[in-house]
C-alpha cells in the first residue's frame, strides 16, 4: 500500500515567489523633489513595524512609523504631507490584492 503524496514546501522559496509578486520586500517610492524612499512592503514587514503603525494615532505619527525618524525627517524636510505616506501604503496594498487574485505565485 503506498503512502498518498504531500506536498512539501520550502519556505525560502515560497517566500521569493510572494515577493516577486508583489514587487519586493521593500516599498520604494518617489516623494518630494525627487527624494527616494523605503519602506517595508506591508506583506513582510516585522511585527514590531506593524504593531508602531497600528498604535500610531495622527497622521505624522503614523508616518513616522512607517518610514523612520530618520526618512521621515528628511521627507518632511522635503516638503511631503504626513497624510500622503499612507497613500502609497494603500496603493502597495492594492496591488498585492491584484496579485495575489490571480492565484498562488509562482517562479517564471
Amino acid at each position: 500500500m503506498s503512502k498518498p503524496n504531500k506536498k512539501r514546501y520550502v519556505l525560502s522559496t515560497v517566500r521569493a515567489q510572494y515577493a516577486e509578486a508583489v514587487g519586493g520586500e521593500e516599498i520604494e517610492f518617489e516623494g518630494p523633489g525627487g527624494a527616494t524612499f523605503t519602506m517595508p512592503h506591508p506583506m513582510f514587514a516585522p511585527s514590531a513595524w506593524t504593531k508602531a503603525v497600528d498604535d500610531a494615532e495622527s497622521d505624522e505619527e503614523i508616518a513616522e512609523a512607517m518610514l523612520g525618524e530618520e526618512q521621515y525627517a528628511k521627507y518632511v524636510e522635503a516638503g511631503g504631507v504626513a497624510a500622503d505616506v499612507n497613500f502609497i501604503r494603500m496603493a502597495a496594498m492594492e496591488d498585492m490584492k491584484g496579485a495575489l487574485k490571480k492565484g498562488r505565485p509562482t517562479r517564471s
